[in-house]
């Protein structure tokens, strides 16, 4: 049998790279607000990110994986979710993070090496980013389990979305937690992003399977594949798993096609085993292009409104970047007291005489007529 023929694992798309429309658009689409606001929403999350990029360049921010050309992925799945759902983002999923709230300045904070950035109360239900790979696919279907678990008869189901690379459905993680959700019909969805490249491994060597999608049907899982640069096709499919488990019909796998157009993160050289020719093909699809061009078509869009969006976009960021550099040092207890429940003899030591040199460098500049920054 040949899987690739299931209905289920064929591209869902609705704009072609130009953003021509090439077949019947859903219903939905005549709210053109609907779009609009996801353009705005991608314009400002790519904008953030190459700022976020500059910082790590000029020492101003740690290491930081950015999400070129995957803005519309992560855009389309925290726009869909309701507040009390749950998202279980990855690293890549900064557009996600500011849809559900999370101040871009805490997006800043955290790759800054502060992990207050993740202790916002605008995270609610939340998990924060996670960098270790797949090892979020068994959180989400904890989660869901707890939700089903207590979920009370006439209320509105919740459910969780989990995000993930197509590098973590090599892991054994994302297998197990599939199993589980489709064993117990957990209310997850699982979405793969799927832009090609495991840091340096690229998709057609890191897995056998003609699609990623399709490891999901192993599990009893709904499993599709997406154009994860077409908002349209995204916000289709999306919706509906989230609709299904909502509903409590169980989880659904969706494969999101995208194509990192930036390094792997900033300690990458994506140059050094990348092709220069792909890259720039991989540029005539990208979502924002594709959608700017859409809403033009429709006599949407402007370059006035163009302009006045990334002079907003400008002004947020700008603000966010402020905010970030102000903020004031953490204190140096931080570092001792979040370890152990009963703080072991030599790391009180340690703490104390952390705390008496930071206590005399203090004295040092109020004597020398300097003021401390934070």
């Amino acid at each position: 049998m040949d899987l690739t023929t299931n209905p289920s694992l064929a591209m869902e798309q609705f704009l072609d790279a130009e953003g021509e429309v090439i077949k019947r658009l859903p219903a939905w689409v005549s709210n053109q607000d609907t779009l609009i606001d996801y353009y705005r929403s991608m314009v400002i999350a790519r904008q953030a990110d190459q700022k976020a990029v500059a910082l790590q360049r000029t020492g101003k921010m740690g290491t930081y994986p950015s999400c070129l050309g995957q803005e519309a992925i992560s855009t389309v799945c925290a726009a869909l979710l309701e507040k009390e759902d749950v998202l279980i983002p990855y690293y890549r999923d900064l557009p996600g993070l500011m849809r559900r709230g999370i101040a871009l300045s805490d997006v800043m904070l955290y790759w800054g090496g502060d992990e207050r950035g993740s202790a916002s109360p605008a995270w609610g239900q939340d998990l924060p980013n996670c960098v270790p790979i797949a090892t979020q696919a068994g959180h989400a279907a904890g989660i869901a389990t707890a939700i089903k678990i207590r979920h009370e008869a006439g209320d509105p189901l919740q459910v969780a979305l989990c995000a993930l690379g197509d590098g973590a459905t090599s892991k054994g993680d994302f297998g197990e937690a599939l199993n589980l959700a489709g064993a117990w019909q957990l209310p997850v969805v699982y979405i793969i992003n799927n832009n090609q490249w495991a840091i340096s491994v690229p998709r057609k060597i890191q897995s056998g399977a003609p699609t990623l999608a399709q490891k999901g049907l192993a599990a009893g899982l709904p499993s599709y594949q997406v154009d994860g640069n077409d908002v349209i096709a995204l916000h289709e499919v999306v919706s509906a798993a989230i609709d299904r488990a909502r509903q409590g019909k169980g989880a659904t796998v969706i494969e999101a096609v995208s194509y990192r157009l930036c390094d792997h993160t900033t300690a990458d050289d994506a140059s050094r085993y990348r092709a220069s020719e792909e890259l720039k093909e991989a540029w005539q699809q990208e979502p924002i292009k594709r959608l700017r061009n859409f809403l033009h078509h429709r006599g949407l869009w402007d370059e006035h409104k163009e302009q006045a969006l990334k002079d907003e976009a400008d002004r947020i960021i700008e603000q966010a970047v402020t905010t970030y550099l102000n903020t004031p040092l953490p204190a140096i207890e931080d570092l001792f007291d979040y370890h152990y429940a009963n703080m072991p003899a030599q790391l009180e030591q340690q703490k104390n005489e952390a705390l008496a040199r930071e206590q005399m460098r203090q004295e040092n500049m109020k004597s020398a007529g300097g003021h401390l920054n934070g």
